[in-house]
């Protein structure tokens, strides 16, 4: 198939779904209280990449600077940051030795695989739909997709993929989606993510995105990863996305 025509047949897919009952509409909470409606397109640029939250447990900072802020050419994680297990750091360590030697590493972006969660959030670009019982997320790199299911509980038999299997729900004006069943070797963080020799989460992982307003045209978004098998605590970070309605 042509990217021509993958690209027609998914315009022709999203046109249908925008023509669905409900879609685009916020539909009220079981209490009755209006909801946000988040669909549109939402940008974040991934370069830099993430800064760690100030405080309490987060994710791992680049130990390459330049310019006063993270390398994206040389990535050198933080191996005593308390989140990682010996074993955890040890690897992190391993890899930015590697990218300091110009050896690098790979990872999904640069060898073409489906990014997984979390390690997809640093794409630049995300449209999404919101329907009353499920919300459907394209993100712009390689047209990768997700879809959350509303007010549901997880299945008890599901097959693991990249993106987990995601169930969301509101708490108050803040969409809340939590995710496990991911395959073994869908990728974590920059830092640490070689499918090839080391898989950086266990069957355990689990993460938690936390998605709200802050004004009309920018969205908070809060990501938890658990795994106690390869991490010493859950951890946390933070960033924001701006609507983009000229992408759409």
């Amino acid at each position: 198939m042509t990217v021509r025509r993958r690209n027609f047949l998914l315009s022709v897919a999203m046109t249908a779904l925008a023509a669905a009952p409900g879609f685009g509409q916020a539909a009220p909470a079981r209490d009755g209280t209006p909801i946000p409606d988040f669909s549109g397109m939402w940008s974040h640029p991934w370069l830099p990449g993430y800064e760690p939250l100030a405080s309490g447990p987060t994710s791992l900072r680049n130990l390459s600077r330049r310019d006063g802020v993270s390398n994206p050419l040389q990535l050198v994680g933080d191996y005593n940051n308390p989140i990682l297990k010996p074993e955890t750091a040890a690897t992190v360590k391993k890899f930015g030795e590697m990218s300091i030697a110009h050896y690098g590493f790979h990872n999904p972006r640069n060898q073409c695989w489906p990014n997984g969660l979390p390690f997809v959030l640093s794409s630049n670009g995300l449209e999404i739909f919101q329907q009353g019982d499920r919300i459907t997320m394209i993100y712009q790199v390689d047209h990768q997709v997700r879809r959350v299911r509303m007010n549901a509980q997880h299945l008890a038999k599901v097959v693991p993929s990249y993106f987990g299997d995601s169930v969301g729900h509101w708490e108050g004006d803040t969409l809340v989606i939590d995710s496990t069943n991911f395959k073994r070797w869908s990728l974590d963080d920059w830092y640490y993510q070689d499918y090839k020799e080391y898989r950086m989460h266990s069957d355990a992982f689990h993460t938690i995105e936390r998605i709200r307003y802050i004004n009309d045209k920018t969205l908070s978004y809060n990501l938890t990863v658990d795994d106690p098998k390869i991490f010493s605590a859950p951890w946390s970070q933070e960033f924001t996305m701006t609507y983009k309605p000229e992408w759409e």
